[in-house]
């Protein structure tokens, strides 16, 4: 039987249970990707991710992504808790740039991540599908969010991997105040995000996706801000650096910082290690 080191890593936010978790298990040359699916519905979390030796010269490991039902090509709040991990059991940048930056490979290519004290923050893929959603789409995603067609500011494909279909409202009160109906966005992956006006952040995000009992609310959703930031910042609606916050209606305290700095757009958090140890899985 199998015995694996095993971190449980809770991502954006510095204080344990106040992020979104992730489970990474850090040695996974011995798994069938059945059992990676298997592990990952029996974690009941969004993610969990399997760490690989690189088969890229250039990358410092390979991480293959699960969400129940399904493995991702790319996920944000996974990249950044796998490399914590990784980090955490005395992984040493070597590969690409070396230093402060770490090299992830996954399905979408080459992901940078760079330490800057207690925050890791991943360079944003570049986006599969862009632009604006289709007027159907909208139609059915305000609906199904509880409000009005006329409440929806922008829209925009998010797509990066995750498929995201987003939508920006004027305000983060509007955002917070939502109340989505699970049949009218059944096998939608859809991300909110609308404008603080004070305080602390500068945004408010939400972001519902299919889950195994219906829909979905993700506590902080790396690959959404990821492509949030690369709309909101090309068109104008947000600075080239913001705080954004995330989970707030689920009782979470995610923080995602975003920064443009003019050759990338990186999202980043605070990561730590709430449960470490083995895990044990069959044949």
């Amino acid at each position: 039987m199998p015995e694996v080191p095993f971190r449980q890593v809770d991502v954006f936010s510095s204080e344990p249970l106040l992020g979104n978790p992730v489970a990474v298990v850090q040695d996974a040359r011995s798994l069938s990707t059945e059992q990676m699916h298997a592990f990952t519905e029996w974690t009941n979390l969004s993610e969990a991710t399997f760490l690989l030796p690189a088969m890229d010269p250039n990358a410092d490991y390979r991480v293959r992504i699960f969400c129940p039902g399904r493995e991702l090509p790319f996920a944000g709040h996974p990249t950044l808790g796998t490399c914590h991990a990784w980090l955490e059991a005395g992984g040493v940048p070597g590969g690409m740039t070396g230093g402060d930056v770490v090299v992830q490979e996954c399905e979408v290519g080459l992901i940078r991540i760079r330490r800057d004290r207690d925050v890791l923050s991943f360079a944003a893929p570049a986006l599969r599908r862009g632009g604006p959603l289709e007027e159907s789409s909208v139609e059915r995603i305000a609906a199904g969010l509880g409000i009005a067609r006329a409440d929806v500011v922008d829209h925009q494909w998010c797509d990066n991997g995750p498929g995201w279909q987003a939508v920006l409202l004027e305000s983060a009160e509007r955002v917070l105040a939502l109340t989505p109906d699970p049949q009218l966005l059944a096998g939608l992956d859809v991300g909110v995000i609308g404008p603080h006006d004070s305080g602390e952040v500068d945004f408010e995000v939400r972001a519902f996706f299919p889950g195994n009992s219906g829909l979905t609310e993700d506590p902080v959703t790396g690959s959404l801000n990821a492509a949030l930031a690369q709309w909101l910042i090309a068109s104008g609606r947000a600075p080239d650096r913001y705080l954004a916050a995330q989970g707030t209606a689920m009782g979470r305290a995610g923080r995602i910082h975003v920064r443009n700095d003019g050759d990338d757009i990186w999202i980043g958090g605070s990561c730590v290690t709430v449960i470490s140890g083995k895990v044990h899985l069959g044949e």
